[in-house]
């Protein structure tokens, strides 16, 4: 036995490049597990004719579990491989005069069973990884939502291959059945699309973070037949993981005030839904109105005007005859309010996205003065 262990790893040396490349540890312990392989052969096959039916594959225990994860399944059958042809290329020295058939027999069905028993063993170390990635993945989807970022996060992100940018979160309402597996279908989802993924079922709701995408639009093309029914959301695009919990946010928040626009697209952009953010509560979707709606109106005729023509139903002529100007100033006016807002003044959802804008910019005008008094 001494002898064909030291055989079969010589023999590996030769014909083994991974196994050149271990570590003087990790080459010894592969050693003594192909040792511990041929002595239970030799166990084995010494009482096969006393009924014992099974081979007993139990050598694989002797492997710490690092050396598992340092040889892959398949680095594990070459070893198997070169055991057995070191085996045979002596089984005429090993077998008893005619017995060298019953020898090789034994030797096919006691690989074969080692061949099962390695199979068991990655599997079993496979399920134990999997179960560890699914709560690293809960526990990144998790602090996502809750806005807890910190340096923790990309080490759970890098345990489980994140390597994408830029990053977008999408929410919508999750569908019947298994979360595992809904979760499990979009990590595949994933694999086949060349993206990151990462999901999280949190009550009703499915959350779902994209990486690598070219585009908002194309992350959630690849995701949006995942979600149960009812609104899907797509958060803002953000350059990294770190920064995926504003996108996070703002998609949870379009969501929950997504029943303030019956007839929203599916899916919609949570830029879209800010006013009805700011209406739900949404202190970031206010903020962004008063910036980007009251603020570059403030202290110019603009902002006088759009209010007088959304006062005055987005008539043109009642507007301009409140104002004591020509229409045509009007609508000049009203296109540099679309220039400096991105919003268009005589478009039904701009106009209410612009209504809101300017109650909130006045409203918090109004408490900076009221504080300045108190």
């Amino acid at each position: 036995m001494g002898s064909l262990g030291t055989a079969a790893m010589a023999r590996m040396d030769e014909q083994l490049p991974w196994f050149r490349a271990l570590s003087a540890e990790d080459r010894s312990w592969v050693g003594l597990v192909a040792q511990a392989g041929i002595a239970a052969f030799v166990e084995w096959f010494s009482t096969a004719g006393e009924g014992r039916r099974t081979p007993s594959i139990e050598f694989f225990g002797t492997a710490p579990r690092e050396l598992k994860r340092s040889i892959s399944l398949q680095q594990t059958v070459d070893i198997v491989r070169v055991v057995v042809e070191v085996v045979e290329a002596q089984t005429h020295e090993l077998a008893a005069p005619g017995g060298e058939d019953e020898l090789q027999q034994a030797m096919l069905r006691y690989t074969r069973d080692v061949a099962f028993a390695a199979a068991h063993v990655y599997a079993r170390e496979a399920e134990a990884r999997g179960s560890w990635d699914a709560r690293l993945e809960a526990l990144i989807v998790d602090a996502l939502v809750r806005g807890e970022v910190d340096d923790g996060l990309h080490s759970w992100a890098a345990a489980l291959g994140w390597t994408s940018s830029p990053v977008v979160v999408i929410a919508g309402h999750a569908p019947e059945g298994d979360p595992r597996a809904v979760i499990d279908g979009l990590r595949e989802k994933g694999r086949r699309i060349g993206m990151d993924l990462l999901a999280g079922v949190q009550a009703d709701r499915l959350i779902v973070i994209v990486g690598g995408a070219g585009s908002v639009n194309d992350a959630a093309k690849q995701v949006v037949a995942r979600f149960g029914v009812g609104p899907i959301v797509i958060g803002p695009e953000v350059p990294d993981l770190h920064a995926a919990a504003n996108s996070a946010r703002a998609a949870l928040a379009g969501l929950k005030a997504s029943s303030g626009w019956p007839d929203a697209p599916r899916p919609v952009h949570a830029g879209d839904l800010l006013a009805e953010r700011a209406l739900d509560g949404d202190l970031d979707a206010r903020r962004q109105l008063i910036e980007s709606v009251y603020l570059p109106l403030a202290g110019t005729p603009l902002l006088d005007t759009l209010a007088t023509y959304l006062e005055q139903g987005t008539s043109l002529e009642a507007t301009a005859r409140l104002l004591f100007v020509h229409p045509n100033t009007v609508r000049y006016r009203l296109k540099k309010i679309t220039e400096l807002t991105g919003y268009q003044p005589t478009e039904g959802r701009s106009a209410f996205t612009l209504q809101v804008g300017l109650i909130l910019g006045r409203l918090a005008e109004s408490a900076v003065s009221w504080c300045a008094l108190t």
